[in-house]
C-alpha cells in the first residue's frame, strides 16, 4: 500500500512552531524603534535562520512565515501599531512574505561559515527588497517623507538603518552559534 510521507515530521513541527515563537518573543525586546515601524531587536531573525540552516529551506519558510504573522499581532495588538494596516496586499507583503524569506537563510545549510552568513545576508537583503517595495508604494504616500531623499531613497534609507543592524546582531550570533557547535553548518 503507497502511503503518503507527512509533510513534515512532529519533531520538525514543533521545531517550527517553538522557534517561531522565540523569534516573536525576542521581536517584542525592541533596544531601539524607529518613528515609523521597524525596529532594533535582540537578534529576532536568528531563530528562524537556525532552523533553516539546521532543517532546511522550506522548514525555514514556514516558520519565517508564522513569525511574520505573530510579528503583525504584536504590533497590532500589544504594541497599539493598527497604523501598520494600509491595505491588505501591504500588510502580506510585509509580515508573512518578507518574515518568511528568512527562511532563505538555509540555501547553503550544509557550507560553511562564510556561506551560512551568505545566506543569511541574501535572506536579510529579501527581507529589505519587500520593506522597499512597500515603502515606495505604499508608505511613501501615506507618510509623505522628507522631499530631499524622494520616493525611491527614503524608504531604501530607512529599511536600511535598522535592517543593517539587524544582520550584524544576526551575523554575530549566528557566527557564535557555530563557533560553539551549537549551530552544526558542516553535516
Amino acid at each position: 500500500m503507497n502511503q503518503r510521507k507527512p509533510l513534515f515530521e512532529t519533531k520538525v513541527l514543533t521545531e517550527i512552531i517553538v522557534l517561531a515563537a522565540l523569534s516573536a518573543v525576542l521581536y517584542t525586546i525592541r533596544p531601539y524603534t524607529l518613528p515609523f515601524g521597524g525596529s532594533i531587536t535582540l537578534g529576532s531573525m536568528v531563530p528562524v535562520m537556525w532552523l533553516s540552516l539546521r532543517r532546511g529551506v522550506y522548514a525555514g519558510l514556514v516558520a519565517g512565515a508564522i513569525f511574520g504573522v505573530l510579528a503583525l499581532f504584536i504590533d497590532v495588538l500589544f504594541l497599539g501599531a493598527a497604523n501598520i494596516i494600509v491595505t491588505p496586499a501591504q500588510v502580506v507583503l510585509e509580515y508573512p512574505i518578507a518574515f518568511g524569506l528568512l527562511g532563505l537563510t538555509g540555501v547553503f545549510h550544509r557550507k560553511s561559515l562564510f556561506f551560512m552568513l551568505l545566506g543569511a545576508g541574501i535572506a536579510v537583503f529579501l527581507k529589505f527588497l519587500m520593506h522597499y517595495i512597500a515603502g515606495v508604494f505604499v508608505w511613501y504616500y501615506v507618510y509623505q517623507f522628507p522631499v530631499e531623499y524622494g520616493q525611491y531613497v527614503w524608504p531604501a534609507v530607512y529599511n536600511g538603518s535598522f535592517l543593517s543592524v539587524e544582520f550584524i546582531i544576526s551575523a554575530v550570533l549566528l557566527t557564535a552559534l557555530a563557533k560553539t557547535g551549537t549551530l552544526e553548518y558542516g553535516l
